[in-house]
């Protein structure tokens, strides 16, 4: 089903787009460094298009491989710890039982008024 929602609106984005090309014909000068040329708009459009959706794609891959980086650094250095830390028990059972006994402890005192 998803499929079938994507082709239409795939559909429709064709057709939007065929629209916007047909209306933007008009010719538009184009200066470079070493002359100019007549292009249709909707040439310069898209080509201005693609080439931000290149920029973004590269800085977005970019931060990928640098995120990734860091994940299998961390990751190393997760294992590593695990492996200092070895048959010791977990630091957060140790505070959860002194907690509770602090806790109990109190409790009876509450109860014992006058001692």
């Amino acid at each position: 089903m998803k499929f079938q929602w994507n082709l239409i609106l795939g559909l429709i984005f064709a057709l939007v787009v065929a629209i916007f090309a047909v209306i933007n014909v008009d010719p538009v000068r184009v200066n470079y460094l070493f002359g100019e040329a007549e292009w249709p708009l909707i040439l310069v459009i898209i080509g201005s298009v693609l080439m931000g959706g290149l920029i973004v794609g590269s800085v977005g891959l970019f931060r990928l491989f640098v995120i990734q980086r860091k994940v299998k650094s961390l990751q190393k250095e997760n294992e590593q710890l695990k492996k200092e830390a070895g048959g010791h028990e977990p630091v957060a059972a140790d505070s959860a039982k002194d907690d509770l006994t602090a806790e109990n402890t109190s409790k009876e005192e509450r109860q014992q008024p006058g001692i």
